[in-house]
């Protein structure tokens, strides 16, 4: 394995503008690194930046990894990020999902080869699907529909993958992340996944929509140690696909009760249908990421809902309105 110290690195961070990519700009940031963010805007926002609108260290560029892609000067990594994420996203913008993955991928593996750059994938616990394994190891080879409505982002991200690796086999410098449901300040006002969902209605009065039954389960990540793994992936050498995610399961309905009392909220819960391939369990084996990357989660489920939910009771009466 081969390993590079971030101080003085010069580093690309594509769908840098959004939830975990804004964060992961800071972190680079912090341990000595020039950053270049790169996003579209389509569900990142600028304001997810502005902590580094004048930071020397960090250069923002519109534009889209789905086009030809030329970087000038020099590129020691490349972590990709770009692509709709939560399910509200990409089933509204299911092509851009695909080509996110699939395109975009093509084009980082590329520049990749071309700058003689580490490549590092940000890919997602969904390429697992509905899993029949539980917990979930980097060897399981996933319970994934292919035509189904989440298939967009499913199948780009096991596509991606199957770039990233190819890239690795031809000689590119190259790292997988198989993100767990992470959690933090910064999601999107409009972010439908379970709890920015939750933490919106409770502070809004408004009934929690569980799906289903609520008997389902997420292990949830707080977005400060999710990036951690990542800089620890990034910089350890490691090629092989590696878990990032929490490990202390809690079943939805559990979640709701617990974000309503944070919130100090009336709300009532309700039941809604739940969505075609939804997964039934989920919670990683972090195994590998603990004995290559020394990396487990720090922050308890208490203390990272208490965060997040005060970052969004910060937000404006205007904005609260336009949820």
């Amino acid at each position: 394995m081969t390993s590079f110290d971030l101080a003085g690195a010069r580093v690309l961070v594509t769908g840098a503008a959004g939830f975990v990519g804004s964060h992961l700009c800071e972190r680079l940031i912090a341990a000595g690194a020039a950053v270049v963010g790169v996003d579209n805007l389509s569900t990142g926002r600028m304001d997810n930046l502005r902590g580094l609108a004048d930071h020397g260290s960090f250069d923002f560029e519109h534009r889209d990894v789905t086009m030809p892609f030329r970087f000038p000067g020099r590129l020691d990594a490349i972590l990709h990020l770009a692509s709709p994420a939560a399910p509200g996203d990409y089933l509204a913008q299911p092509l851009a999902t695909l080509r996110a993955g699939s395109v975009g991928t093509l084009n980082m593996a590329e520049t990749a080869r071309v700058k003689d750059a580490t490549l590092l994938l940000a890919s997602t616990s969904e390429v697992y699907g509905d899993p029949l394994e539980h917990p979930q190891t980097e060897s399981y080879l996933g319970n994934v529909n292919p035509i189904g409505p989440r298939s967009v982002y499913d199948e780009a991200k096991r596509f991606a993958e199957a770039v990233t690796a190819q890239a690795g086999r031809d000689g590119v410098k190259t790292a997988i992340a198989r993100i767990f449901n992470t959690y933090g300040p910064r999601m999107s006002e409009r972010d439908s996944r379970v709890v920015p969902t939750f933490i919106r209605q409770a502070c809004l009065g408004l009934p929690l929509t569980v799906a289903g039954d609520g008997s389902q389960t997420r292990s949830l990540c707080f977005v400060d140690d999710t990036v951690d793994g990542l800089v620890r992936l990034l910089t350890s050498g490691h090629t092989a696909p590696v878990n990032i995610g929490g490990t202390t399961e809690v079943t939805v309905l559990d979640l709701a009760h617990l974000i309503r009392r944070a919130c100090g909220s009336s709300s009532p819960v309700i039941f809604v249908d739940l969505p075609q391939d939804d997964p039934h369990r989920r919670r990683p084996d972090i195994t590998t990421a603990r004995t290559i990357l020394g990396w487990t989660p720090k922050t308890g489920l208490p203390e990272g809902l208490a965060r997040t939910i005060a970052c969004q009771r910060d937000r404006t009466p205007a904005q609260a309105v336009a949820l």
